[in-house]
């Protein structure tokens, strides 16, 4: 009987472990909404699918009282989430509440201050402290921190500005350039150490105490767009009590979200940024369509490229338009294909869109680039028959002395 009783138990656990990775979620999410000077009935959702589409959270949206409704009866218990995503600015909650929130971050929960949520609560002192800077602060909360030369030296400084003034602004929207600036944290570790970000707002002018704050990356606020002149925080983090909150000022949301939230940039940082707030730690690897300092890389249905889309869209390339799925193809060869095993994979792969007859001359000539350095005898036919197209006989003999082995 006994030992019915321990099989019963260890049944138990291993349905519980398969239940967690069949079904996702390590971590459970709340994403607070139902106020905002932005589009939230646009950018709630997407937060949600975002959170989830890591496998690592389950979540769920909660909505506040519309404006001058009862906030009395917002009350939402924090202890049983993991991470609470703020995309909420409006009305101040009730007191209960707010003490309930500050108790949740004390204790150890992750917090996730999402674009216009940094507007929020300026009266509200622990607020302030767990977003380290945020709109519609004046010096009595804290000076404006960024990133510029100063003293005439070379390298860009933290600068604490202590001049008088309101925080808070923003140029045009336009595609920005983000520096990264902590390399090693989690957050952060293995993206590029520049790339560019889909229009979006570029916050400017932020203040407030920055206790316990790490700036993770810069935007330059270009004064042709209506900036500052100065590398501006983008991506923050603070440490509360025993909770973490990561700060993005990025997202601003269209009605089908845009390109601010369709940026492989955004997306990223944020997912990470979601599981650095909940456990302290990432797990999550850098995505092959990650943009770089050249592209933005936007993702129109929020989902990571799979190698199927690279492989369907390739052959109707006209490279006028994009290079985004060879990139990405690229950027799986290289992380991928350190074994030959792996390199003739894609060998294989890339030679029957060489062999297709639909596919376009532009698709032919980047992959035979490629194939000309990782390639293999195997290619050797179809570089020879591709030889005899005017079109292609430049890059197919290329390839073709690449390929052929020695003797």
């Amino acid at each position: 009987m006994k030992k019915q009783y321990l099989l019963i138990l260890a049944l138990a656990g291993l349905i519980t472990i398969l239940n967690g990775c069949l079904f996702g979620g390590h971590y459970k999410a709340l994403v607070v909404t139902g106020q905002n000077n932005h589009n939230w009935k646009a950018s709630s959702p997407i937060l949600k699918q975002l959170l989830e589409q890591t496998e690592k959270f389950t979540a769920e949206i909660i909505k506040t009282p519309e404006k001058g409704g009862d906030m009395n009866t917002f009350s939402p218990d924090f202890s049983k989430y993991d991470v609470v995503v703020l995309d909420y600015s409006g009305d101040s909650w009730s007191e209960k509440t707010k003490s309930a929130f500050v108790k949740y971050v004390k204790d150890g929960g992750g917090v996730v201050i999402f674009h216009a949520a940094d507007n929020a609560f300026p009266e509200w002192k622990e607020y302030n402290e767990m977003i380290g800077l945020g709109w519609g602060r004046t010096e009595k909360d804290g000076p404006y921190l960024y990133y510029n030369r100063a003293n005439n030296k070379r390298d860009e400084q933290k600068i604490i500005d202590i001049t008088p003034g309101k925080g808070g602004s923003h140029g045009k929207r336009h595609e920005l350039e983000v520096k990264t600036r902590l390399e090693e944290h989690p957050i952060m570790k293995g993206l590029p150490v520049r790339w560019l970000h889909g229009r979006d707002e570029l916050y400017s002018t932020l203040r407030g105490p920055a206790n316990n704050m790490e700036i993770l990356a810069t935007a330059f606020a270009d004064t042709a767009q209506g900036g500052t002149g100065r590398n501006e925080p983008i991506l923050i983090t603070t440490n509360y009590g025993k909770g973490r909150v990561f700060h993005t000022v990025l997202g601003h949301a269209d009605q089908d979200g845009g390109p601010a939230m369709e940026c492989v940039g955004f997306i990223v940082t944020f997912q990470r940024g979601a599981e650095w707030a909940a456990s302290g730690k990432v797990t999550q690897k850098v995505p092959y369509d990650f943009p770089n300092a050249v592209s933005v890389s936007l993702r129109t249905n929020f989902k990571e490229i799979t190698l199927e889309d690279d492989l369907t869209k390739i052959p109707t390339y006209d490279l006028t338009k994009s290079t985004k799925y060879f990139v990405n193809l690229q950027n799986r060869i290289r992380a991928e294909g350190k074994s030959p095993n792996k390199l003739l994979e894609f060998e294989k792969m890339m030679i029957k869109i060489l062999e297709n007859r639909e596919a376009t001359v532009d698709a032919k000539k980047m992959l035979l680039h490629e194939i000309s350095w990782m390639g293999s005898s195997l290619s050797i036919p179809v570089v020879r028959e591709l030889a005899k197209n005017q079109e292609l006989k430049e890059s197919a003999d290329y390839a073709m002395s690449r390929l052929q082995p020695l003797n």
